[in-house]
């Protein structure tokens, strides 16, 4: 084969290589990219977005791809999902409901773009304390250093709205950080206590463990005592199990609100239903499960259960299809 045919090889293969490279360059462009808002390192909101990207089913889903994207919360993942920077997220139910109605603190906008997918798990309070700090009531933290959750989640919303109603917010020496950090300065005695609001077993709560002896605040007790369930109806109550952290071998009461799966208004019925069909068929809860055991309370029957806000209308034809809802 002589020098020339060598070269009109070379320059086809070249350019079969930058064809497909245009094709493929095209394929992805033609993808519609469905960014997942999670949280911060260390919460269980950005468990759910990774694993939903990671799942195989839904990386190889025609039409869209989904690529999770950490965030401060629930309170950044509502605003930005009614704008469209997201275009899904995990949001707190009681947040979903208070920014639907115009009822967020300093902030009368009513949020009507983001519309409900799905109710994931059951997010309860957690107060970190160590066993042998003599606090045994959120009032006993008063003159103390509080992890009280990043600013702009729904952590730092909730624990502002509790502790407001007990009267301590104003008497504490407040941190906002995010789980993972909290638990470190928990560790190196900068902090008196931290607060978390997110599925059990949390890993912040398992890493502050694992260099104190912990303890977890009674807050079941305090939230139905001082009437806060009775004036926030979406909490509901939830008991912690005991021996969920080492050292906590005694059920602790708390109260919890849901984690919801919403989605943006102009998010495409077809993509919403198929990633619920992926997700919530048995493989797909399956692999929820193996990412964290939170997940192990979402099913069919629980999907479309407690949510008092519009759904998206993907998710009410699959979840009427199921005939669940």
């Amino acid at each position: 084969m002589n020098r020339k045919n060598n070269i009109y090889i070379a320059s086809g293969i070249f350019l079969a290589i930058i064809c497909f490279f245009m094709v493929a360059s095209d394929v992805l462009a033609a993808k519609k990219r469905i960014v997942f808002g999670g949280g911060p390192a260390g919460g269980t909101f950005q468990v759910v977005a990774n694993a939903i990207q990671v799942y195989k089913p839904v990386k190889e889903a025609e039409g869209f791809t989904v690529k999770a994207q950490t965030s401060a919360g629930s309170i950044e993942n509502l605003r930005k999902t009614d704008a469209g920077k997201h275009q899904m997220s995990v949001v707190y139910s009681g947040d979903v409901w208070t920014a639907r109605n115009g009822k967020m603190k300093n902030d009368p906008k009513k949020y009507t773009n983001v519309l409900a997918v799905a109710s994931l798990y059951g997010a309860p309070a957690h107060l970190v304390v160590r066993a042998d700090s003599g606090i045994k009531t959120v009032k006993d933290l008063a003159g103390k250093r509080v992890g009280v959750g990043n600013a702009g989640s729904g952590a730092f919303g909730v624990c502002e709205l509790f502790f407001t109603h007990l009267g301590v917010w104003d008497k504490i020496t407040r941190n906002a950080m995010g789980y993972n950090d909290a638990a470190a300065a928990f560790g190196n005695n900068q902090l008196d206590a931290f607060w978390l609001f997110v599925g059990y077993p949390a890993g912040a709560v398992i890493m502050a463990a694992q260099t104190n002896d912990i303890a977890l605040v009674n807050l079941g007790m305090e939230a139905e005592n001082s009437g806060f369930l009775k004036q926030y109806p979406y909490f509901g109550k939830l008991t912690i199990p005991a021996g969920t952290y080492k050292g906590v071998d005694y059920d602790s009461p708390s109260f919890q609100d849901s984690a919801l799966w919403v989605a943006n208004a102009d998010v495409p019925d077809e993509v919403v239903y198929t990633l619920l069909k992926l997700i919530y068929s048995d493989a797909g809860l399956k692999h929820m499960v193996e990412q964290k055991k939170t997940f192990k309370v979402m099913n069919l029957k629980s999907g479309p259960s407690n949510i008092v806000t519009p759904f998206h209308p993907g998710a009410e034809r699959f979840w009427k299809e199921k005939g669940v809802l």
